[in-house]
């Protein structure tokens, strides 16, 4: 029973987690805009500001997208789970650890979730899953 539910389990995480941080990223490009990310990327002290911004925004974008379709997921959950240790650094880490205080719990399991799923082969649908059931088959032939 476990190992049949196993594969949606992983689906629905992935999908959630992935709409999170794509979410977090639309944000940085539509409601902050770019300008916005950027001066308070400055104001809170992450270096290369002007260039910090915009690659996280990026991430956040095309990270959550590649969690929610299951593609280069060690890549991807790797990548984000960096992007939310700078965020425990710069911004939450000060707070402690209660996301009611500012504190760094909620982007500390976004950090464990995108690890976890990032190298837990995806699940149903996932693309990465997809690719390596053909890849033997072609390796074979």
């Amino acid at each position: 029973m476990i190992d049949q539910a196993r594969p949606v389990a992983l689906l629905l995480a992935r999908v959630a987690l992935g709409v999170i941080f794509l979410v977090h990223g639309y944000q940085k490009f539509a409601v902050m805009g770019l300008a916005g990310a950027t001066k308070f990327f400055e104001s809170i002290g992450v270096p290369l500001a002007g260039v910090a911004a915009p690659a996280v925004a990026v991430l956040e974008v095309a990270g959550g997208l590649a969690l929610i379709l299951g593609a280069a997921l060690p890549i991807a959950g790797t990548l984000l789970a960096l992007d939310m240790i700078g965020a425990i650094v710069f911004v939450h880490g000060a707070n402690g650890f209660g996301a009611d205080e500012g504190g760094y719990e909620f982007v500390l399991s976004l950090a464990a979730g995108a690890l976890a799923v990032g190298f837990s082969g995806g699940g149903a649908l996932a693309v990465d899953t997809l690719l390596r059931r053909r890849t033997p088959a072609a390796t074979a032939a």
